[in-house]
């Protein structure tokens, strides 16, 4: 039986939010977030931010590689419109994406930032209701 987590993955983006652009970056992303969260393929979106440090983290869970281009491809305005704001200051992958996925990170110009990808050793997600400790929450 194949392990349904083991092509899991996990985004983790650091951005830093441009001077002066806060405010509009907040409505980037809360318009984006909203989009994902009715039409998006992701299990998990989550952005935190440091205003003090002008940083923003944000966490993306997706079932596989299909998910991630699915969601690529919806919401390439919306990321369009967020990097409008920001810079990518580092961009962390866990999991194994597929190759074409690993070789399409880049700014929606084209221009390449930092990242690394870190495979998967074991784990499970629990995101639904149903689960022991009921995560499931939307914002």
């Amino acid at each position: 039986m194949k392990d349904t987590n083991s092509d899991v993955i996990l985004f983790h983006n650091t951005m830093r939010i441009t001077e002066g652009h806060l405010d509009d970056f907040r409505r980037a992303i809360g318009r984006a977030v909203t989009f994902v969260e009715a039409h998006g393929p992701q299990l998990m979106v989550e952005v935190y931010i440091d205003e003090e440090r002008m940083l923003a983290h944000s966490f993306q869970l997706y079932r596989d590689s299909d998910a991630i281009r699915t969601h690529w491809r919806l919401s390439d305005p919306y990321i369009r419109e967020v990097m409008e704001h920001c810079t990518v200051q580092r961009f962390e992958v866990f999991g194994e994406p597929d190759d074409d996925i690993v070789a399409a990170l880049q700014t929606p110009d084209g221009a390449p930032f930092p990242f690394t990808i870190t495979p998967r050793l074991a784990g499970f997600t629990r995101l639904d209701e149903s689960s022991p400790a009921g995560l499931s929450r939307s914002s």
